[in-house]
Formats: C-alpha cells, sequence, structure tokens
C-alpha cells in the first residue's frame, strides 16, 4: 500500500493509534462507531456461537477497513468481537466520516473505494460458503488474501473458511502433492 497521509487530510477527526497482539478493539454487546483502518498490522472479526465456537467472519491487514458499526445505527445488540491478531498501528474513524450528507467529493470517492472493496469481498464470500467446495473456498482464500497464511494460525482459516482444522490440513496436502 502507499501513503495513508491522505486519509487523515480528509478525516480531521481520525486518530492513529497502536493496539497490542490480543487486544479488543469491539467486544459483544459494546455499542461501537469506529471504523478501522488498518495501517499495519492484522486484525479480524468474529462471533462466538452458543456452543463456545468461534467463526471468524473477516481479516483486515493493511490497507483493509474493519468495522460493525451498522449494529450501532440500528439499535441491535453487537455479537461480534473485533481483536488483533499481530500488533497493529490503525487509523480510527467515526462512523460520522462515513456520513454520505456531510463529505466532500474527495472524502466521498475515498471512503466509496475502500466500502466498495469490502463489500465485494463480503459478498464473494458469503457466496462462496453458500456453493464452494472446501478446497475452492481455500483457494480463493489464497488468492484474496495471498500473505495470511504465514500470519494466521491454520485453526483461524478453517474458521473463516467454516471447515475443521483437520480438513484444511487435508486441503494443503493434497494442494502440496499436486504440486
Amino acid at each position: 500500500m502507499g501513503d495513508f497521509n491522505h486519509i487523515l487530510e480528509i478525516d480531521e477527526n481520525s486518530q492513529i493509534k497502536h493496539f497490542k497482539k490480543g487486544e479488543i478493539l469491539q467486544a459483544e454487546g459494546q455499542k461501537n462507531s469506529s471504523v478501522y483502518y488498518v495501517k499495519k498490522g492484522l486484525l479480524r472479526s468474529y462471533t462466538i456461537d452458543n456452543k463456545g465456537k468461534e467463526h471468524i467472519i473477516t481479516f483486515a491487514s493493511e490497507g483493509w477497513l474493519i468495522s460493525n458499526v451498522k449494529l450501532a445505527d440500528l439499535d441491535i445488540t453487537n455479537k461480534v468481537f473485533i481483536d488483533c491478531i499481530e500488533h497493529s498501528e490503525v487509523i480510527v474513524f467515526d462512523k460520522n466520516h462515513f456520513d454520505l450528507s456531510k463529505l466532500t467529493n474527495l472524502q466521498l470517492e475515498e471512503n466509496t473505494r475502500l466500502l466498495e472493496r469490502r463489500i465485494a469481498v463480503l459478498e464473494r464470500r458469503v457466496i462462496m460458503l453458500m456453493s464452494a467446495s472446501a478446497k475452492d473456498r481455500y483457494n480463493k482464500f489464497l488468492k484474496t488474501h495471498p500473505e495470511l497464511p504465514n500470519r494466521v494460525p491454520q485453526r483461524m482459516i478453517a474458521s473463516y473458511l467454516g471447515i475443521t482444522p483437520q480438513s484444511l490440513s487435508t486441503i494443503k496436502g493434497e494442494i502440496a502433492r499436486k504440486s
């Protein structure tokens, strides 16, 4: 990714914050009105089901946005956690930064680009979870996030793909044998 200073210039209320590995930026039940833009590091959003099983929704590495602000607008209890997988440097925006009626053309352009990228990845992921084989999901994950397999534990990748760590290990073995 390139220079991040332009993002700070278009939102004077944004802040650069540093978070430690394992630090929780948003917890279940918390009404969050922040959007996080990752300058350096790695974040994830996830939920925990009634049986205590973790389900990863998305990863956010350098240049990615992560948030759950619409729940605050809708007055819905938040079930999503956001935490740091690595020590991270993050630009924290207030949700109002994305209020279309208050944005300049430059802000609209930049925000639209970032949000479209996030929405496209989430849409592809939903379609993939509904219709693709586990192997196809893993291959798509590698294309979308080529840097993550060396940064994320296998159990988290399996959670993101909706499969068990054992199934992921089998898929990786099959791919390695074909190479």
